[in-house]
């Protein structure tokens, strides 16, 4: 379509025009999106590949206390004056093959099949009573197995500095250059390389308390560690993609595959009205209370306020209580009024949808309201004059300069709050509990999204395997949903339209 011809579109078949060409060019978008990813990966080989041409290269070039320091870190450092960094590169060294034959390699060497001895109970004749033996915790061989993976990657590094180090030293020697002390190149962090000073703590913190557990609940969705294979009375082992296949597919009569699909579909219906709703509606409520002739704009912005302060969990109960049938404050209020009760949060699943995206609305909103009030203040005034005078009315000024506006600046922040609504665990989980019940899904509930029922799968049935592969797919579709829909928008390609 030619741009004279788009401009001549009403707002609504601008919309029309612009969901078509999304979803037109949607194949091509994931297409990019995977093509991305396969870049990636090919430079990171390609990067490895160099790295070793360089690792052999140096030891080819480098002298005898370079390609000593090939087996003995920090030797060629020592042997040329940095006395402190060679030692310290000799004792990581030291502490590492240490760490690997007193603990890592207990555990490596069981890694594989996560443990053969299960614990067993034998009767002693003697005592007459029954004595434990304890055999392998399949838990703890996975555990200390990653650990073990983490800190030899880690010592690697470490590695690679050493033989870097030692050939940059010999050149520097070589070529009669003066040769930095330890106390010149610890100065050097706290001025080049001081970035390396600031994020040296957190990159740790961040590897011990989100990067383990996510590679440890990786490693747990290709395990069979469910009923009855629960450590450590009992071991579990490597079952390859097999969890996956289970999770889509109905054998055994755990419905698994129907679960999965049925509240997929559901989640992303929740997601979608739980975003767009809010965002909306947030926005009118926000242009009505920023319109001019408004009184006590201050006092109705408070009060939104107010709303926000209140904890999210103390809200959702209270209405969880007020929405039961028999004792509920709205249904007694109902009956009392003459009318018929209503199953807000029982056994009817529509009502009890409807009742979730309604209440999510009223804890929502005034977060909309706060971000919305003020964007809409930043809006060039002069853009509304210009459209005064061109004749536009309120609803053609707000299609045509307000709403894109708006669109242009927090399509980040929607796209990253529509991904917060798939794994929106409270407002389900407090409300109905996932609920009402159904014996046609695997320990999930109509109103249940996939955050919800990997909950109850881990704390409930105990199938930690099918939480932890349901994890990994929900993470797989949030990142790819949130990189490929920024990267066809606005936003994205011209970060200079409204500036």
């Amino acid at each position: 379509m030619k741009y004279i011809d788009y401009v001549q579109l009403s707002p609504l078949q601008r919309f029309a025009y612009k969901l078509k060409t999304f979803f037109a060019n949607l194949p091509k978008n994931i297409g990019r999106f995977f093509k991305a990813i396969g870049k990636f990966f090919k430079n990171l080989v390609l990067g490895i590949i160099h790295s070793f041409q360089n690792y052999g290269t140096r030891f080819v070039k480098g002298d005898w206390a370079t390609k000593l320091s090939y087996l003995v870190m920090g030797s060629s450092n020592i042997v040329r004056g940095q006395y402190i960094k060679g030692l310290l590169l000799l004792a990581i060294e030291v502490l590492y093959f240490l760490f690997l034959i007193t603990f890592g390699s207990t555990y490596i060497s069981k890694f594989g099949t996560l443990g053969t001895q299960a614990t067993q109970s034998n009767f002693d004749p003697e005592t007459h009573r029954s004595v434990v033996v304890p055999g392998d915790n399949s838990m703890l061989i996975l555990l200390y197995g990653v650990l073990t993976i983490i800190v030899s990657i880690v010592f690697l590094v470490f590695y690679i500095i050493n033989t870097k180090s030692a050939y940059y030293v010999q050149e520097l020697s070589k070529s009669g250059q003066h040769i930095p002390t330890f106390r010149e190149e610890v100065k050097q962090f706290g001025d080049e390389k001081f970035h390396i000073t600031l994020l040296s703590l957190p990159v740790l913190l961040i590897s011990v308390f989100t990067v383990l557990p996510l590679i440890f609940m990786v490693c747990i969705a290709f395990t069979n560690y469910r009923p009855p294979n629960l450590a450590p009375n009992n071991l579990f082992t490597w079952v390859g993609l097999d969890t996956f296949r289970e999770v889509f597919s109905n054998s055994g009569g755990a419905n698994m595959g129907k679960t999965f699909l049925s509240l997929t579909e559901w989640t992303i219906i929740w997601a979608f009205f739980a975003t767009f709703l809010n965002y909306f509606m947030g926005m009118i409520v926000a242009l009505m209370i920023n319109k001019k002739g408004i009184k006590l704009k201050a006092l109705w912005r408070t009060l939104f306020v107010i709303t926000v302060a209140v904890p999210q969990f103390v809200t959702l109960l209270i209405m969880n209580q007020m929405l039961q049938l028999d004792t509920g404050a709205i249904n007694i209020i109902l009956q009392n009024l003459g009318f018929d009760q209503i199953d807000f949060i029982g056994n009817e699943t529509l009502t009890a949808r409807i009742t979730v995206i309604v209440i999510n609305l009223w804890v929502g909103i005034p977060y909309t309201i706060l971000i919305t009030s003020g964007i809409l203040m930043n809006i060039p005034e002069d853009l509304y004059e210009s459209a005064r005078i061109d004749g536009a009315g309120p609803v053609k000024t707000f299609m045509s300069i307000t709403l894109p506006y708006m669109i242009f600046v927090t399509t980040p922040y929607l796209i990253t709050t529509f991904i917060n609504n798939i794994n929106n665990f409270n407002v389900i989980y407090l409300l109905t509990n996932g609920g009402p019940t159904t014996q046609e899904y695997y320990q999930a509930g109509k109103t249940d999204l996939l955050v919800t029922w990997l909950f109850k799968l881990t704390l409930g049935s105990q199938d930690y395997n099918y939480a932890a592969a349901i994890g990994i797919l929900v993470f797989i579709v949030c990142a790819s949903l949130s990189l490929i829909t920024f990267n066809v928008t606005k936003s994205a390609k011209d970060e200079e339209a409204f500036s």
